[in-house]
C-alpha cells in the first residue's frame, strides 16, 4: 500500500493530493495554472543564471 503525496499548489498553496491522471499538476487547477504561466510571461519569474546571448541594442 503507497501512500498519497500531499503537496501544495505553487500558485494559491492549497494542498492537494500528487495523481499521475491529475491535468494541472503540480497546480490544483487550470486557473493556478495559468496564473503561473502569466507570471512568466510578464517576466516575474525567471532561472538565475548569466544571459545565454545579447541582443545589439542592449549594449547601450
Amino acid at each position: 500500500m503507497t501512500k498519497d503525496l500531499i503537496i501544495a499548489c505553487p500558485t494559491c498553496k492549497k494542498s492537494q493530493r500528487w495523481k499521475d491522471c491529475s491535468d494541472y499538476r503540480p497546480f490544483c487547477s487550470k486557473r493556478c495554472q495559468l496564473i503561473d504561466l502569466g507570471e512568466w510571461a510578464n517576466e516575474n519569474h525567471a532561472i538565475a543564471g548569466e544571459p545565454v546571448m545579447q541582443f545589439p541594442d542592449e549594449d547601450k
